[in-house]
């Protein structure tokens, strides 16, 4: 269940950051459940990875390298949903940050 309403907050967190970002577009929720579900996949695999091979510069960074990692998995998630669009890497930075602020938002003030 905490699952299911973490996946639901994501999809929501991506549809209120397309809303505010104009270089993100989701068409429908359902494209929006879709790239949350692909979003989080990448983020468990290839994400995990890249956030391993470059904790140095993350670190280096005092964490903004973080969201750089962020938007290029955003972006690699629109390239693979159709009816989510990211266009260009300042959407897709600004996307990630927002996502990043908006999910941690709806997560506390639903406390999951």
């Amino acid at each position: 269940m905490r699952l299911l309403l973490h996946w639901l907050i994501s999809a929501a967190s991506l549809l209120i950051v397309a809303n505010v970002v104009s270089g993100i577009q989701v068409d429908t929720f359902g494209a929006a459940l879709i790239a949350a579900l692909v979003y989080g996949l990448i983020s468990v695999t290839l994400g995990l990875l890249l956030k391993l091979v470059s904790l140095p510069l993350i670190i280096l960074t005092l964490g903004l390298f973080w969201f750089v990692i962020n938007a290029l998995m955003l972006q690699l998630a629109s390239a693979l949903v159709p009816g989510f669009r990211v266009r260009g890497f300042f959407a897709a930075f600004v996307g990630a940050l927002l996502l990043s602020i908006v999910q941690w938002l709806l997560s506390w003030l639903l406390h999951v």
